[in-house]
């Protein structure tokens, strides 16, 4: 894959600077002939710039009828890396289980409805923990 990014610049480069120009100069010889084609290029501020701005509508037309022959001919690819961080799923099952209090005579600090807040946390974070195992093996 290292081998092919050198060829994929060079393609991407052509596609998007050389070829916007070169499609501008030939529209320019075409109309106004290649004596003042090369006077207008000589005498400009940004020469490839106002070539580049001025071939980018076609080469636009180009590139989209390459990607109908081939997708991805016209308008490179471009290759990226994506990192997924998956959350610590045991810890927080472990942090869940921590807020219950560890009164072992019987009397517990929470009402019913907090104790059956903290076991729905729970129960989804072992959900979650569930599906990650699932999904690794």
């Amino acid at each position: 894959m290292a081998d092919s990014q050198p060829f994929d610049s060079l393609r991407l480069t052509l596609m998007q600077d050389v070829l916007p120009v070169g499609l501008a100069f030939v529209d320019r010889v075409r109309t106004d002939g290649a004596a003042k084609a090369v006077e207008s290029v000589a005498k400009g501020e940004d020469p490839l710039g106002d070539l580049r701005q001025q071939g980018e509508p076609a080469a636009r037309e180009v590139r989209e009828r390459l990607d109908q022959i081939s997708p991805g001919l016209g308008n490179p690819v471009m290759t990226v890396q994506v990192e997924v961080n998956e959350p610590d799923v045991a810890a927080e099952v472990i942090d869940a289980a921590s807020e219950i209090p560890s009164d072992r005579s019987g009397d517990s600090d929470l009402s019913p409805a907090q104790l059956q807040e903290v076991l729905g946390r729970i129960e989804d974070r072992l959900k979650r923990l569930d599906a990650l195992m699932a999904s690794e093996s």
